[in-house]
């Protein structure tokens, strides 16, 4: 857990304290879309929640997983990172990943992957992530365009 001057907290939650803000940001809101991962409830999926107050305001899950990148890396998957539309830009996001990321190598983690919403990729880079040339597709789940990216831990 930790604690920042403006009241903003990141801590690890349950899978399903985050699956109301998944479902607002990243799914338009609709109840018929499932927000839940298959591997949410693994012991080795790690899941935070960034808080102001009480207020979840950011989402992020990591799973293990064979990275697409260096499959040779102990590697973990991020998804469903969410930012609440009222707290995007304010730095939020980039502290639940700083957070996330300390604990990941305290873990052995040596890099983490995703597929990035391209409308995400500015923030992704401005926290230190990599794309991967040509990897540009569109989501089964959502249709939107996104892009593989990683970075090292």
């Amino acid at each position: 857990m930790t604690e920042h001057d403006e009241g903003f907290e990141v801590r690890r939650v349950a899978s399903s304290e985050l699956h109301e803000l998944r479902r607002r940001v990243l799914r338009s809101n609709n109840p018929d879309v499932s927000v839940a991962d298959p591997r949410d409830e693994e012991r080795t999926s790690l899941h935070y929640g960034g808080f102001l107050g009480e207020r979840l305001v950011v989402s992020a899950s990591f799973y293990p997983s064979t990275s697409p990148v260096n499959p040779e890396l102990t590697t973990y998957q991020l998804r469903y990172m969410a930012t609440d539309f009222d707290a995007q830009g304010q730095g939020y996001g980039a502290l639940v990943l700083d957070f996330a990321s300390a604990e990941l190598r305290s873990l052995g983690v040596e890099q983490v992957w995703a597929n990035g919403r391209d409308t995400a990729l500015g923030f992704y880079r401005a926290t230190g992530w990599e794309l991967v040339e040509g990897s540009e597709h569109l989501s089964a789940e959502t249709r939107l365009p996104h892009t593989v990216i990683f970075k090292s831990l």
